[in-house]
Order: structure tokens, then sequence, then C-alpha cells
């Protein structure tokens, strides 16, 4: 546990694995960060953060199973932040195409997300990124390399801006071709890669992203 002044970060528990080295990477970067089911909880923390690994339509039928969709969409229908891994990334766009197989997803952007373009797939290991202009996310690690481990990705992003709001910060990442590496947009943030996985470099953008949570 960390002290009363650190900013409590729910990572929603949904049956997804790889969820223990998010919570205690989080608690290294300054966070309370509990895992949870609890929607009271969840709703009450500064922070939410959706993990996820394995196959889009199987993460999808884990969230809808544990109402989890409905959590994520009411944060942020409230404005309250919520932070997208891997998988937990993927789902957030529309759809996606896995072996033939086109299974819905969030559609808190728009998007599909399909196979890499690149002649050796799993994309596993560290790869370098182009951080999206605004960024705070990459705040002091714009050179940095972050750990990879995927075989779909967003090879295009689709959003329009409307003026005078705030265009996303889009990162992006090339293996192959390029894909989107991490989304930063209002209270919605993502990663396609692990930043629990990525050192140090990914222990400093966790704690941009929670320096950046509300408090009080």
């Amino acid at each position: 546990m960390t002290d009363g002044s650190a900013p409590l970060v729910a990572v929603l528990d949904y049956g997804s694995g790889n969820v223990h080295s998010a919570v205690k990477a989080l608690a290294s970067a300054g966070a309370d960060a509990r895992l949870t089911s609890d929607r009271g909880l969840i709703q009450d923390a500064a922070g939410l953060v959706v993990p996820g690994v394995g196959a889009f339509a199987a993460v999808m039928a884990a969230l809808r199973e544990s109402r989890g969709d409905e959590v994520i969409e009411r944060r942020l229908a409230g404005g309250l932040p919520v932070l997208g891994i891997c998988v937990g990334m993927q789902v957030l766009f529309e759809q996606g195409v896995e072996r033939g197989q086109v299974a819905e997803g969030l559609g808190q952007w728009p998007g599909t997300i399909v196979e890499l373009d690149a002649p050796v797939l799993p994309h596993m290991g560290w790869n370098t990124v182009r951080t999206g202009e605004g960024s705070t996310l990459f705040r002091g690690v714009e050179e940095e390399r972050f750990y990879f481990v995927h075989s779909y990705g967003l090879p295009t992003w689709e959003l329009d801006v409307i003026r005078p709001f705030r265009a996303p910060a889009v990162t992006w990442c090339d293996y192959g071709a390029p894909f989107v590496a991490a989304v930063e947009n209002g209270p919605l943030s993502a990663t396609q890669f692990h930043p629990e996985k990525s050192g140090e470099a990914g222990i400093r953008l966790l704690a941009n992203w929670i320096e950046s949570l509300p408090h009080g």
C-alpha cells in the first residue's frame, strides 16, 4: 500500500491475465493501485486502468460478461480518466478482425484493429515510438524504448477533430508498417505496448499519467 496522499487507481478485474504486474508498476509509479471489480470503488477512483491480453473477441466477451464495458462507459461519460493497455487499448475502437472473425469493440474511437503488416509476427520486444504532439504520457521519455508483444494493431487514425476541441496526441510505432502505439484523447488514454514491462521508461510514463489525474 502507498500512503494516503497517493491517488487511487483501480485496475479493472474482469478475468484478464497479466494484471498483477500492472498493479505493481502503478504502485511503483506513485499510485494506490487496487485490482478490483467493485463498481463503486472504480467510479470513485482517480483513474481506471483497463488491461488486456489475448484475442480481441475474448477480451470483449469477458468485459461484457463482467459488465466492465458499462463501467468504462460510465467513467468516460463523467469525464473521468481511463487508461487502456495492449488489448485494453484495442477494444476501445469500433471493431477487431482476427483470423476472419469480426468482433465489435467499445466504439470509443473509430477504427478497425487488424493484423500487422509485417514479415514476422508477433511484434515482440523493444521498440521506439514517434511521440504525438502535445503528449503528456511521454513527457521525459520521448526517446525511450517500450516493450511490445502483439500481432494486431491500428494502421490508420480516423478521428476527425472539430475546432475548438484539442486534437488527440497520437503516437506511432513502425514494425513492417506504421501502427498506432498510443493515444491521448481527453480523459481516455491508451498504449499498445506494455508500460508495466517497459522498465524505468514505463514507470515514468505511468507516473506522468498518474500526475495528470484529478486530485481531491
